[in-house]
């Protein structure tokens, strides 16, 4: 005898799954499990590995028009979040199985020692979903993690107002750039890439760059705008380390996250190269002279320079000071205005020839 009520409710559930999937397809968003895996960095003895495993997320943009209802709405997607909290993911290194699992808000770290020295460059990773749901759907994730090159200097560079022309300290001014700008119409400041990619290429040939790490308070919702706009606009390739997702009722937060984890993130970065020197690259905007001097205080003798952007007036006195107390300690610093005198500057100390 055929069961009515269990095929109207089998209906009910399948067109409502229909309607479902059109709602996901009108806003582009992925209606099943995501794994995005990061840049991660590591040394001949241990790798670090990065990622988050989203529920719901966005579709990876296509166009970059330049219409402003185009881009609020792309803005927005990067919000249209849902983390996959405890997922348990199996992680693939020289084809060693190493399990672990997400965190709360989905974001994974994981630190693999390797039997054998993984050599230096880019080297490829994946993750996979280790969930017996959606085992048939096979559903993975590639990253690179970078061991550097031999090298004398790395450079540790914050993001926003920095390179990437922000107004982090100005609310309205802020979100407008957020709401109406995408990564290929976002604006560097004029000679920023030029001396970053001096930097880089300084004492090295072909892809044997030296080092990058970007570090922002800017969240991990951002990472795909950020990594385009890098693309775009030729700055070195390297390794971004962002704060914590936020949800889509916090977008209009973005870019202010609790900047004391960032000290946290450097530190990590430092410890992992013991016999390179490291330069700081920042703003004044927010807490990048107090941040960079607590990493100063912290590592004597392994911050080679520092370089902080003038990009607030009525701060200059105050981060003047906190730049006397580090040249105090035999780091060179310069507080520009423009990156010509950056550029200047690097020169004078041998870090471009």
């Amino acid at each position: 005898m055929i069961n009515k009520s269990l095929i109207h409710k089998e209906k009910k559930i399948s067109l409502l799954k229909k309607i479902k999937q059109k709602i996901f397809f009108l806003f582009r968003l992925n209606y099943h499990p995501v794994i995005n895996v990061y840049n991660g960095f590591g040394n001949t003895e241990k790798i670090i590995v990065l990622g988050h495993v989203l529920r719901l997320s966005p579709l990876p943009r296509q166009t970059y028009r330049q219409n402003w209802v185009t881009n609020l709405f792309s803005f927005l997607r990067m919000f249209m979040v849902i983390p996959f909290s405890n997922a348990k993911i199996a992680i693939e290194w020289d084809e060693v199985i190493y399990n672990t699992k997400t965190e709360g808000d989905g974001f994974f770290r994981f630190e693999i020692f390797p039997a054998a020295s993984p050599g230096i460059g880019w080297k490829t990773v994946q993750v996979r979903l280790d969930e017996k749901k959606y085992d048939s759907q096979h559903i993975t994730g590639i990253g690179n993690v970078y061991i550097p090159f031999d090298s004398a200097h790395a450079f540790v560079s914050d993001i926003d107002d920095t390179f990437l022309i922000s107004h982090s300290s100005r609310f309205r001014r802020r979100l407008y750039v957020l709401f109406t700008k995408n990564a290929r119409s976002r604006k560097t400041f004029e000679g920023v890439v030029n001396h970053y990619q001096l930097l880089a290429s300084n004492g090295q040939t072909g892809e044997n760059i030296n080092p990058f790490f970007y570090v922002s308070g800017s969240e991990w919702n951002l990472y795909d705008l950020i990594l385009e706009f890098s693309r775009a606009n030729d700055l070195p390739k390297g390794v971004y380390l962002l704060s914590h997702l936020k949800r889509i009722n916090e977008f209009w937060k973005s870019g202010q996250s609790n900047l004391t984890t960032k000290f946290r993130r450097i530190s990590r970065i430092i410890e992992a190269y013991p016999n390179l020197k490291f330069i700081l690259l920042g703003d004044d905007s927010q807490k990048d002279p107090d941040i960079y001097a607590s990493v100063v205080s912290y590592f004597p003798g392994k911050i080679y320079a520092v370089y902080i952007r003038s990009v607030r007036k009525f701060n200059y006195e105050k981060v003047q000071m906190i730049i006397d107390e580090m040249e105090n300690k035999g780091v060179n610093c310069c507080y520009f205005k423009h990156s010509s005198e950056a550029v200047i500057h690097s020169k004078m100390i041998g870090l471009i020839v």
